[in-house]
């Protein structure tokens, strides 16, 4: 036996209204005391998870390599050495790494470097990007002269991209220049926050406009055209809050999007059980939509034909783009020369 969406039934004990229901009727009874009632006609790489300090990563004197660096985690091992060298026995090699900022000594608190050649970075920061090349010189056999090759990578720091919901959802609405309107939008975003507030979730509002809307058939009406975002905050959140719910923050945010759902949902099964008239300000079926959104931190964008191996990743704009806010894009610029910039 199917039951209506948002309540629940215990064993022996009458159905009782989910959070939802409650937060709609809660809705409905402001509007009812704040306005008159009318009448209505109406995802790698190389390197992209844990275990890249594992991994290791071979040049080539051809091209040079991408390597991606997670920001403030260890590099995977990068070698002074191609596939082929890998294999070879190579008397009295010497391995020298020539980095942005010159050549690089044996090790430092940021950087390692083998007695094999092999290069190990610790804690990568967005600043430690940019092109490297490693020079190897070594005998083929003890009678042969010596060889010498150059070996380049080139070494993006990258993050995963951060994301949030964005709603948008319309009413019907007092007069554009009512005050019931300023008191309505100030309700519905308490409710908002409130409803996601278990998941160290928040709702702020984006945007918020009232229009004219002709009708094909009920004529001039006053809509409020609303622009949402829920959000995961991650400091000082409770730990006793983990217990409680999911610390993952894609199943919180999708749980935040679901109660979102549901309590839009429920505001028109709640006005359904009401006798004319509506009250003046309601929400208006079939309004909401959802979009899943994607940015990266300034400084950094996702592309995924230059960076085939981190399609997915927010990764540092080279030199020559840069993104100055929280977009998804390095933009061209043919006047920055560095790394991760973020103005042009």
């Amino acid at each position: 036996m199917s039951h209506p969406v948002g309540w629940t039934r215990g064993r022996g004990a009458p159905a009782a209204p989910s959070p939802a229901v409650r937060l709609a009727a809660l809705l409905l009874a402001f509007l009812l005391q704040a306005a008159p009632a009318v009448n209505s006609s109406e995802r790698f790489s190389r390197s992209i998870n844990e275990k890249s300090k594992d991994m290791k990563i071979v040049g080539s004197t051809t091209f040079p390599v991408k390597v991606y660096v997670k920001l403030n985690h260890d590099s995977p091992r990068i070698l002074c050495v191609t596939n082929r060298l890998r294999v070879s026995e190579l008397i009295d090699p010497i391995f020298q790494w020539h980095g942005p900022n010159g050549d690089m000594v044996a090790e430092n608190s940021s950087v390692k470097i083998t007695p094999t050649g092999t290069l190990i970075f610790r804690h990568f920061k967005y600043d430690m990007s940019g092109v490297y090349t490693c020079s190897i010189v070594y005998k083929p056999t003890a009678e042969q002269s010596e060889k010498n090759y150059l070996i380049k990578y080139v070494i993006y720091a990258y993050s995963d991209p951060d994301y949030y919901y964005e709603f948008t959802a319309r009413y019907h609405s007092a007069p554009c220049n009512s005050i019931y309107n300023v008191s309505f939008e100030k309700k519905l975003l308490q409710i908002l926050a409130k409803l996601v507030a278990e998941l160290s979730c928040e709702v702020t509002l984006v945007q918020s406009e009232c229009h004219h809307v002709k009708m094909q058939k009920a004529g001039l009406q006053n809509e409020i055209f609303f622009t949402f975002r829920v959000s995961s905050f991650e400091e000082n959140k409770p730990k006793n809050r983990c217990q409680k719910n999911t610390c993952d923050k894609t199943k919180r945010l999708n749980k935040a999007k679901d109660l979102i759902e549901k309590f839009f949902k429920e505001q028109v099964e709640v006005l359904g059980k009401r006798a004319n008239p509506l009250p003046e300000i309601y929400y208006i079926e079939g309004t909401l939509h959802i979009v899943w959104v994607n940015h990266c931190r300034p400084g950094f964008g996702m592309n995924s034909l230059i960076h085939l191996d981190c399609p997915d990743c927010c990764v540092i704009c080279s030199p020559g783009t840069y993104n100055p806010s929280e977009g998804v894009h390095c933009l061209l610029c043919n006047r920055t020369l560095t790394y991760g910039a973020t103005k042009c």
